[in-house]
């Protein structure tokens, strides 16, 4: 059975007056504007339960319970100077399908003394998300050191976030409803007493302080009372939960040299300012960034990302003692950005996250652990923007180093021993173990730091020209008529990059936003050289390498007019073999040569001939087009038809015989073996071409073309051919022409076949 109590607490803000300087209990700056969301603020709760600790003091433990829900928790101890050497450990049960974990080991390598100089503060390990859970199991041990005593005070603190339900409706007091659980009867080794959940405790008014002097600005004493019933006089303007615009004797927030990130608010992540009502302290400037991780699970969806800070937030300031959240800033896995510690997003809030160097600093942590996993690049990209606005204000420089006044003496884990009030050098971006003896920000995360700062100092890496859009590269160089887009890519992410340019012979023709990926530019003639430079937001600049581009307006030319030839080859009706020859030339680079018609085929540069076939006695037009690699075109045409001569048509002198096959053309021929036979042909035309039959048995001939005896043709063939074009003659002009073929009557193979002429007008 849980006894239920109802628990009214009342808080109000005081504000004092010192030499006309008033501070507000929550300064602000337009952090609002940075998020749509109405989110009020969200009730979370916290529950403490002693653990039960054994009798040598070594160990202690919580036997296996139900709770009420809650999705975080941490063990505390009174101490917060003391360490717990050993382990801790706890297991969960889960809301969704009552599992649970396996055990689930505490980080403990924090100081509880990190929020200095205040009364109440307790040690503590790191709070762990574990998801919507209602069941618990906790075990502790001291080490391996059989002198070691676990400190004491332990207790387990559960973190209910909240649903995000808005406490508008009663802003300076509100109820809240305690169970108190019984002890699991079944588990022998549950405390003796019954634990009771409780509200926060009422937070002291001390200052932080590292042990270095206190903030110049002047602090709020909070006022809290209990009392039985609610308080109905609490107006809003009084409330914690009420923003408040920071006084105008604040000095104003410095500019910085870069754009500020999207940050979530406290009020759009549901903060509920009634559980921190101090007013917070300011340092004088901000010269080193320290990142941290929660040392949580990584396991958890971004939607439930306000829900941790929230629980953070309740863990810190409820479970720690804390006055506020201990980190200046927060950032999920996905990257998105909260406010962390109140004060103003653009102030130089005084934080709690690095013992002994909490003043001139900030702290950014990583919701999850990044011992053994690297983080995402969204969440490299977040902390770099922070850090690089940050620094931004104060003239820092997130590659560089600078000195920080130690305020505590102590050691970080590289072994360096810090002396309070003595000064050491630090990166302006350092991890949590730069500052003190912890794994945090986890190896991984810690080794990404160098590209954090390179990120966030620039120059823009990466940068290169990936295509020139409206051109065409050949070799080493881009060949345009004038226009072109040139698109480019970069390894910075676009959001440290406040411009690119595009640059023509070294002048910016174009400017583009730094989200851009392309540009436009017109050309005039001539060869360029084109570069993208790209301005980070410190104000570095990156040159990409260069580009060559050939504007060229000069079309090509056909230096030698396509013509046509017959050529040797298999003749039919539809298909007499012909060879088209041309050559095409450009001033600055032939990029090839389309034949349009009547068929379509491409050619590079080089080529300047092809073979085809063309249908006998159909005038057949052909259709050419030069390209150059800047797009511009020549056109060039040649017209011929191909005619066929029976042998029928020749004038014949001698013997012959005509033999008949379907594989003749026109399903006829002559043969002769009687020497001196002969036929002619008589024809007007620009080529010719005979046509025969060859076998093994096949005789020889003489050519003659207009009475001169221009060659010997040899017609044997160890392969039986019909309609075979043999022997071809071309001329530069059309005119008229006499082919004649004379037996030679070779001995053992006098006899010839001939098939025809083929001539082309």
């Amino acid at each position: 059975m849980r006894s239920h109590r109802r628990i009214w607490t009342t808080a109000a803000v005081t504000t004092a007056a010192v030499a006309g300087f008033v501070v507000f209990q929550n300064v602000t700056d337009d952090s609002a504007n940075d998020s749509d969301s109405k989110a009020g603020p969200v009730r979370t709760d916290v529950r403490k339960t002693e653990l039960k600790v054994a009798a040598d003091g070594t160990s202690a433990s919580l036997g296996r319970r139900d709770t009420a829900p809650f999705s975080m928790l941490g063990v505390t101890w009174t101490d917060p100077a003391a360490k717990v050497t050993g382990a801790v450990e706890v297991r969960t049960r889960s809301v969704a399908n009552g599992t649970w974990t396996s055990w689930m080991p505490l980080e403990t390598d924090i100081d509880g003394r990190t929020e200095a100089g205040r009364s109440g503060v307790r040690g503590s390990t790191e709070p762990r998300w574990v998801g919507p859970s209602n069941g618990v199991e906790v075990r502790v041990t001291a080490g391996a050191k059989v002198s070691a005593k676990l400190p004491a005070g332990l207790r387990l603190d559960t973190v209910d976030p909240g649903k995000g339900s808005s406490l508008h409706a009663a802003p300076a007091a509100f109820a809240a409803e305690t169970d108190a659980p019984t002890d699991d009867p079944s588990s022998s080794d549950s405390p003796s007493a019954d634990p009771t959940a409780t509200t926060a405790e009422p937070t002291p008014s001390a200052t932080e302080s590292d042990t270095a002097p206190a903030s110049e600005t002047p602090s709020v004493t909070p006022s809290e009372t209990a009392t039985d019933s609610p308080s109905p006089t609490a107006s809003d303007s009084s409330s914690p939960s009420a923003s408040t615009s920071p006084s105008a004797s604040l000095p104003p927030a410095p500019p910085s040299t870069v754009p500020k990130p999207p940050i979530t608010s406290r009020a759009d992540w549901g903060a509920d300012e009634s559980i921190s009502p101090e007013a917070p302290e300011y340092n004088d400037t901000v010269k080193a960034v320290f990142v941290h991780h929660t040392a949580g699970t990584n396991d958890y969806s971004c939607a439930d990302s306000a829900a941790i800070v929230r629980s953070v937030y309740a863990y810190h300031v409820q479970s720690n003692g804390w006055k506020d959240i201990g980190y200046n800033f927060l950032v999920d896995k996905c990257g998105k950005i909260f406010e962390g510690r109140k004060g103003g997003l653009d102030r130089p809030v005084l934080g709690a996250h690095t013992y002994g160097f909490n003043r001139e600093s900030t702290g950014i942590s990583v919701l999850g652990t990044y011992t053994d996993t690297a983080a995402p690049s969204a969440v490299t990209t977040s902390v770099a923007r922070i850090a690089a606005w940050k620094l931004g204000q104060y003239k820092g420089d997130p590659a560089g180093s600078t000195m920080l006044t130690a305020g505590a003496t102590g050691s970080n884990l590289a072994g360096t021993k810090f002396t309070a009030g003595t000064q050491y050098s630090f990166k302006q971006i350092s991890g949590h173990r730069d500052g003190f003896a912890t794994e945090c920000p986890g190896t991984k995360l810690y080794g990404q730091l160098p590209t954090i700062r390179s990120l966030a100092a620039g120059p823009v890496t990466g940068l290169a020209i990936k295509s020139v859009t409206g051109a065409t590269l050949s070799g080493t160089s881009y060949y345009t008529k004038s226009a072109i887009t040139v698109g480019w890519s970069a390894s910075t992410p676009n959001a440290f990059i406040s411009k690119y340019e595009l640059l023509v012979d070294g002048k910016s023709v174009a400017t583009a936003a730094g989200t851009a990926t392309s540009a436009k530019a017109t050309l005039g003639v001539g060869t360029h050289s084109v570069q993208v430079r790209a301005t980070h937001q410190s104000g570095k600049t990156t040159l990409s390498a260069a580009a060559t581009v050939v504007a060229d307006q000069t079309a090509p030319s056909f230096t030698t007019k396509p013509n046509l030839a017959l050529r040797t080859g298999t003749v039919n009706t539809t298909a007499v073999p012909l060879t088209l020859k041309w050559k095409a030339t450009d001033t600055a680079s032939l990029k090839e040569v389309r034949l349009t018609a009547p068929v379509a085929k491409t050619y590079g540069p080089t080529t300047t001939s092809a073979s085809h076939t063309a249908k006998s006695g159909v005038a057949t037009t052909w259709s050419m087009k030069a390209y150059d690699l800047a797009g511009n075109t020549a056109a060039a045409s040649v017209s011929g038809t191909p005619v066929i001569l029976q042998e029928t048509s020749a004038t014949k002198t001698g013997t012959w015989t005509t033999k008949s096959s379907s594989s003749y053309l026109g399903g006829k021929s002559y043969s002769s073996s009687s020497k001196g036979a002969s036929l002619s042909w008589t024809f007007t035309g620009r080529s010719a071409a005979w046509v025969v039959s060859r076998a093994t048995t096949s005789g020889q001939a003489y050519v003659y073309v207009d009475g001169t005896k221009v060659a010997t043709v040899d017609l044997k063939s160890s392969t039986t051919k019909y309609r075979d074009a043999l022997w071809t003659k071309s001329w530069s002009t059309s005119a008229k022409h006499t082919v004649k073929i004379v037996v030679v009557a070779t001995s053992g193979r006098p006899t010839i076949t001939t098939d025809g002429l083929v001539y082309l007008k």
